[in-house]
């Protein structure tokens, strides 16, 4: 972690957390800090304002945001574990890969646990820690209630349950936190999972932060086998007179729900939702969808196809032919692919939407790409050599659901991702494959869409195309809007940083990066000046070169 002056980059000071190369999951990327000022602490004294770090190895660090020193009083040295009472974690089962949030002065933390390895992975444990001390607080272990900390002695906590990689919301007011739940281990069988984990999986889920027990949750899909994850963070905003959430969905829905209750405050309808698969009893015949606002595009066809050549359209064609596909929520199937569409990318993944709330605009950057899936027999990933990472033979590293093993289930899964060509690496699937919205908030009616990201750094064979046609790319990160009528966002694989002005969504200046602009960018006011800073780390998953650069830029001065 590093502390550069604002106003002109120069460091403050560093601090290393000595993470080890194979403590990392998938990427040193996405990860980010909290800042807690300790109330009535004096003026200047140490650790008066700290830090808050969770690392990739599940610790949490608090520094002084002075000095970057650990805070002595919090925990043994500065920091606590995270992974205590999850019994045993092989190195990378357990990150935390988003900032966490502070409500109360209670440090609330959720954690990745790697995908698709075993169904009885380590536990999605959801730990609060005091933001001076740093004891826990309390723990929520969904399949355990009757654990409030660490469990007794020879016990763990529940292995195999939701866990919450991203990142939630607070409100101080209502004493509560907002976790975006996401899946039971293993994404792609549900047969195994208890129905505490189908109760909550895949759920906004409202946390009393005092007392660490649920206060209400909303669930977005029922028995999910898509990875259909809430990736997003929940939103605060006034809606009509109530305090109100908007929360994005990978399936590209959008909801408006009361924070208190978490009733909905915009049309919410039913589907029917396709049976089939390898479990035809464990799918739901009925999904929820939102009838206020959707980023999700409707089914595909055939005519969707698209390649760079007629003989590369045709094999895709022949895919779709081959493949299930029963619209949306087609469940995945064993002897044959099925399509996924959304993709498990989203709609909206990480980054979440951003709010203008005195225009009243809300702005959602998406993904719309599909996934072609296809659940591998356990003998099949045996001799294929799909093992666990923590295995010998198991493999580090590549696309989420490529070979996963699954182990303890019927099946390890195969996604490709996008549903791309194996040779140029293009999408079965025509541009656009992601966008930008403006949203009006008091109806739900789009101002204005375009599609996200040029062609420049895209191109078959990996090859950049440098054309700079607006396609639409896939993207990950999030926007910011001013309160001037700007909205800045890179997220797109093109590695550029843009403004767009929210009123026509017109494209009014750009930049390109030195890495992947997979983040979503900070706006600040110092010495009177407006500041726009973002992190350049890349993202192995969006193919973007990986960087470590902080890029800053400035309005002109005056005078």
């Amino acid at each position: 972690m590093i502390a550069l002056e604002a106003s002109s980059g120069t460091e403050r000071w560093r601090f290393d957390p000595k993470v080890s190369d194979v403590a990392i999951p998938y990427t040193a990327a996405c990860r980010g800090v909290s800042y807690y000022a300790v109330p009535g602490a004096a003026a200047g004294s140490a650790c008066a304002a700290r830090i808050i770090e969770g690392t990739l190895d599940g610790r949490i660090f608090a520094l002084d945001a002075a000095t970057g020193k650990p805070c002595a009083d919090f925990g043994t040295g500065g920091q606590v574990d995270i992974k205590l009472g999850m019994g045993a974690v092989p190195p990378g089962y357990v990150s935390i890969n988003s900032a966490p949030t502070i409500v109360r002065g209670v440090i609330v933390t959720g954690h990745q646990v790697l995908d698709g390895q075993d169904r009885w992975e380590p536990s999605g444990v959801i730990q609060a820690y005091d933001a001076v001390t740093g004891k826990l607080r309390w723990a929520w272990d969904m399949m355990r209630p009757d654990i409030t900390g660490l469990p007794p002695a020879g016990q763990t906590y529940t292995r195999g349950t939701p866990n919450m990689w991203t990142t939630a919301s607070g409100d101080e007011q209502l004493g509560l936190v907002y976790l975006p739940m996401g899946n039971s281990t293993a994404d792609y069988y549900s047969g195994l999972r208890r129905p505490a984990e189908h109760f909550f999986a895949t759920s906004l889920v409202a946390i009393d932060v005092t007392t660490g027990k649920p206060r209400w949750r909303f669930q977005a899909v029922k028995k999910d086998v898509w990875d259909y994850d809430l990736g997003s963070q929940a939103t605060l905003i006034d809606y009509k007179g109530a305090p109100a959430l908007v929360l994005p969905s990978k399936q590209g829905d959008l909801y408006v729900l009361d924070r208190r209750t978490g009733q909905p405050l915009t049309p919410v309808g039913t589907i029917q939702a396709p049976r089939g698969g390898v479990e035809p009893e464990q799918r739901s015949p009925t999904q929820i969808v939102s009838l206020w606002q959707t980023l999700r595009k409707p089914v595909i066809t055939e005519r969707d196809m698209w390649g760079m050549s007629p003989i590369d359209q045709m094999i895709c064609r022949i895919q779709f032919h081959r493949a299930s596909y029963k619209g949306f929520y087609t469940p995945p199937e064993a002897d044959r692919p099925s399509i996924q569409y959304p993709g498990y990318n989203g709609g909206s993944d990480w980054g979440g939407v951003a709010v203008d709330p005195q225009r009243g605009v809300i702005v959602a950057n998406y993904n719309d790409m599909p996934n072609y899936v296809r659940l591998v027999p356990r003998a099949e990933a045996n001799k294929r050599g799909w093992a666990p990472r923590d295995q010998a033979r198991g493999k580090i590293g590549g696309a989420e659901g490529a070979g996963d093993p699954q182990a303890n289930t019927p099946y390890a899964v195969n996604v490709n991702a996008g549903w791309r060509m194996p040779f140029t690496g293009l999408l079965c699937k025509q541009p656009p494959y992601g966008g930008i919205r403006a949203i009006d908030i008091a109806t739900g009616k789009t101002l204005w869409d375009r599609p996200l990201g040029t062609a420049r750094t895209n191109g078959p064979f990996g090859i950049p195309s440098m054309l700079p046609f607006h396609i639409g790319t896939p993207n990950n990160g999030g926007a910011v809007v001013t309160a001037g009528g700007l909205v800045f966002v890179a997220a797109a694989t093109d590695n550029l940083i843009r403004a767009i002005d929210l009123r026509t969504g017109k494209t009014l200046w750009s930049d390109v990066l030195p890495a992947g602009g997979q983040a979503t960018p900070m706006v600040y006011e110092q010495g009177g000046r407006e500041y726009l800073v973002i992190m350049t780390g890349g993202h192995h998953f969006m193919e973007t070169p990986i960087g470590d650069q902080v890029i800053a830029y400035a309005l002109p001065q005056h005078g």
